[in-house]
């Protein structure tokens, strides 16, 4: 089994990452005098905004089960990823504000090649970043370090668009065309953000396990299957990085209430070998009475 543990400290990584990245992309657009640019550094802030939301979260969902809290406070990872989304909307709405202004009152560029260069620095922090981010989100199975990392990744497509648009505007004199680079970044970074809030809206419906992790489940439970022993009614559900399951084990009526139990803890053990971060539980019910069939959907 992974070993998870507090994963807050990859978030205090995200947030080193956005202060830099705010302060390399607020020069270039300072130097440059670029909407892009400055679109650029509204969504670095936004970043920042977020990072702050994902470690409260992991700090959160890394607290053990309570009193108030029965099964562990995982679900708090999904909203930070939520606020990921919704911070990507805000800064969509900065962005095509400025870029329309912009739009109606162009500008020549200045000092285009330092601005680039600095923007180019910042993508690359940004990339690295988000790739480590989402590296330690799936292998963890950590909603808001994935969302996190999916939303830097987004920046890095971000600046690659407004740095393609800057270069265009220098080559070409259009100065239009930066405004409208920033419009079409702000198009696509709301795209992400609906996504990231969709994902995680589902996750706190308690949607049902991830096939590999159902498939999981029931090759174990086959491996225990005898003349003897069934199992049905089998429900799941998955809360941040956990994972729960409920079934009921038939056993023959007349086994003793030890016999049944030991049964059910070898099952356990195997489910919570197969399946990282399961949490498990068992219903046992005898095999030769009709109403041990009967499922919990009627």
């Amino acid at each position: 089994m992974t070993e998870r543990g507090d994963l807050s400290r990859w978030a205090l990584v995200s947030i080193a990452a956005a202060v830099a990245t705010i302060t390399l992309k607020t020069v270039a657009w300072w130097i440059t005098g670029s909407v892009g640019l400055l679109s650029d550094a509204a969504e670095s802030v936004v970043n920042l905004v977020a990072a702050v939301g994902a470690f409260i979260a992991l700090r959160i969902a890394a607290r053990p089960s309570d009193d108030d809290h029965n099964f562990g406070h995982s679900k708090s990872e999904y909203f930070s990823a939520v606020l990921e989304g919704a911070m990507i909307v805000v800064a969509a709405g900065f962005i095509c504000y400025s870029a329309v202004e912009r739009l109606i009152n162009p500008r020549e560029l200045e000092s285009v090649g330092i601005g680039l260069g600095l923007s180019v620095i910042a993508s690359v922090v940004n990339g690295l970043v988000a790739w480590k981010l989402m590296s330690v989100g799936r292998k963890f199975r950590s909603a808001a370090l994935e969302a996190d990392g999916k939303h830097l990744l987004t920046d890095v497509w971000t600046t690659a668009g407004v740095i393609v648009g800057v270069a265009l505007v220098a080559l070409t004199g259009w100065a239009r065309l930066d405004a409208i680079v920033a419009i079409a970044v702000a198009i696509n970074i709301v795209v992400v953000g609906w996504r990231l809030v969709r994902d995680s809206t589902m996750g706190l419906m308690d949607t049902v396990i991830p096939e590999a992790d159902r498939a999981a489940v029931d090759a174990v439970l086959e491996s225990f299957r005898t003349d003897g022993v069934d199992f049905h009614d089998v429900r799941s559900r998955e809360a941040g990085h956990l994972r729960f399951v409920q079934l009921h084990m038939l056993v023959p009526g007349d086994w003793t209430v030890r016999r049944g139990h030991d049964l059910a803890e070898a099952v356990e053990a195997e489910l919570r070998a197969a399946v990282d971060d399961v949490r498990c539980t068992i219903h046992i019910e005898p095999i030769d009475d009709p109403r041990s069939y009967e499922s919990w959907r009627r």
